[in-house]
Formats: structure tokens, C-alpha cells, sequence
């Protein structure tokens, strides 16, 4: 947690505490590079590194990493095991939510709860919730 004054306030250094990046071990990376380069574009990132087992997307200060590391200890991310369960972006209007909605599948993802979707979280609260190729879940949050 970051160190706060009284007023809530962070000192100098407006960044610290705050998310840097999040890497993300991929079984192949042309499918994620698919999925998660196509979503992340969308919601407004742009291309930030490249190299031979890796790509990643940058968002102000924040950027997403997808790499197939040699070191991977398995094939299949698994979303319900300890560990990461999904990651949360903002996704605009409910109007842009629903178009990126409608252009998931055609880049590898498939829409979870579709039987409560928008509101699988709840009444207030309007999302998406997609599942990539790789059992990987993001949720998209509309304003």
C-alpha cells in the first residue's frame, strides 16, 4: 500500500503504489497476441515492446505484457485455481461495451454469463465478462 499523509495524499510521487505493469504467461503467443493485442488496442493502448517470446501494450504508465516464457510450467491458465482470477478494464460507454462485445468472438474471446449479461455483477453494475482461448477472463466495465 502506498504511503499516504492525512489528507490522502501521496507525497511527491504520484505513481507509487499505483499498478506498473501486469505479465501474463501465455501457452502461444500468435493466439494471445491475437486476443489480447485486438482488446487492448481497443480499449486504447498502443504497441509498446516486441520481442521473441513476448509483446506488450502500453496505457499512460500501465502496460499488459503477453509472453510464452520457455520456463512456462504448464499449458492452460486456470482461472479458478489460487491465483489470478481475471483482470478489470474500463470500457467506455455502454454503447462501447457493446460493440466490443459484438467483436469478441471474431478475435478469440466468448462472452461468459451471456445469461445475465450485462449484469452478470449485479444490477448497478454494467460489464462483459470474456474468456479467451486460453481460459484467460477479463472483465470489461461500462461507465
Amino acid at each position: 500500500m502506498p504511503d499516504v499523509g492525512a489528507g490522502g495524499e501521496r507525497g511527491g510521487d504520484t505513481s507509487r503504489g499505483l499498478l506498473h505493469h501486469v505479465e501474463l504467461w501465455v501457452p502461444d503467443l500468435g493466439r494471445a497476441e491475437r486476443s489480447w493485442g485486438w482488446l487492448l488496442t481497443r480499449l486504447g493502448a498502443v504497441p509498446y515492446q516486441s520481442w521473441e517470446h513476448g509483446r506488450s501494450w502500453r496505457a499512460g504508465d500501465v502496460y499488459v505484457v503477453v509472453e510464452q516464457s520457455p520456463d512456462l510450467a504448464g499449458d492452460r491458465h486456470e482461472r479458478r485455481a489460487p491465483g489470478l482470477n481475471h483482470l478489470a478494464f474500463h470500457a467506455g460507454t455502454a454503447e462501447q461495451l457493446d460493440a466490443l462485445v459484438a467483436e469478441a468472438p471474431a478475435h478469440g474471446w466468448r462472452l461468459m454469463f451471456a445469461d445475465r449479461h450485462p449484469f452478470a455483477g449485479g444490477p448497478d453494475h454494467r460489464a462483459a465478462y470474456l474468456e479467451d482461448g486460453d481460459g484467460f477472463e477479463v472483465e470489461l466495465v461500462a461507465r
